[in-house]
């Protein structure tokens, strides 16, 4: 069993959410009225967030522009106990993701900017400066973008090497149809834990039920969480062990950053020992405070 104290290292992207609540159907060629929030977020970024939000140590590996939006990301995410080990590269803008949420469910434009400057040498920079670190959770977006690919891959790879388990969330469905399922389950394989929604999960793993998908995607990885929204999340074991867990039923603000938070809320319990039953329940409990929240990053002062 793991301490409790053992640092969890998060690889992955840094960006600014500009953060769209549409108050309709999105009119097309004309005006949509919207509440809009400039924030924090970035799926590396935001489960950093949400883990030191609980009190769990964490270093996250990225990269960010010199530019303003670089200071105020990395200001806010050390505000929240992150400790960033995080490149500014002074040529590149910060990464900035518009998202449109509205209906339970968002659609994103992505500028990665700096993200894509990620380099293998920081990350194993990152690892060594981290004595106690006991796993590393990467960002898929990572291994998706051909710029910061040979940095997740390393990621992992010295990860192993150290003795560190590891987990990689699947990130998006859109790039895992570009880069094709076998390319990203190569880049994968036998990592410790795979988390991927139900679209994800298709993608990869094909059609079928969330049960059959996770068991599909254990027979590469050692384990591996689908998410299915309200409908909860199963987690598989490469062994043939199954767990079903039943979602948090909350008001529904933004969905944007849930599967961040509920990332986050299972690694701080896995890693230090929990099993699948307790560890998706802990994901549920912070998936469920990430939606009613409106944006994709914790309150700070709500902690405790």
């Amino acid at each position: 069993m793991t301490s409790a104290s053992a640092r969890i290292v998060v690889v992955g992207d840094i960006v600014t959410d500009v953060v769209a609540m549409l108050s309709g159907p999105l009119a097309a060629g004309s005006d949509t009225p919207a509440g809009i929030r400039v924030t924090g977020g970035g799926q590396a970024a935001n489960t950093a967030a949400w883990l030191a939000w609980r009190g769990h140590p964490v270093t996250l590996v990225g990269a960010v522009g010199a530019d303003d939006a670089g200071r105020s990301r990395l200001a806010e995410l050390t505000g929240l106990g992150v400790r960033c080990a995080v490149r500014r590269y002074p040529d590149d803008p910060t990464g900035t993701v518009i998202v449109l949420a509205g209906d339970g469910e968002r659609t994103m434009i992505t500028e990665r900017g700096a993200n894509l400057r990620l380099a293998p040498d920081d990350v194993a920079a990152a690892l060594a400066e981290a004595p106690d670190a006991a796993h590393l959770h990467l960002s898929a977006y990572t291994l998706l973008d051909a710029g910061s690919r040979e940095a997740g891959r390393r990621a992992l790879a010295v990860a192993r090497e150290r003795g560190l388990t590891t987990s990689v969330d699947a990130a998006s469905a859109e790039p895992l149809r570009r880069v094709g399922p076998a390319a990203f389950l190569a880049w994968v394989r036998d990592v410790d834990l795979l988390l991927a929604n139900a679209d994800e999960a298709t993608v990869l793993a094909g059609p079928g039920s969330p049960a059959d998908q996770a068991r599909t995607l254990a027979g590469v990885t050692r384990h591996a969480v689908v998410k299915n929204g309200a409908d909860g999340s199963v987690w598989a074991e490469r062994d043939g062990g199954m767990v079903d867990a039943a979602a948090r039923r909350v008001p529904v603000r933004d969905v944007t950053g849930a599967g961040d938070a509920f990332a986050a809320g299972l690694l701080a319990a896995w890693v230090t020992g929990a099993g699948p039953a307790e560890s998706l329940g802990r994901a549920a409990e912070l998936g469920a405070a990430a939606v009613s929240t409106l944006g994709a990053r914790p309150v700070a002062n709500r902690l405790g």
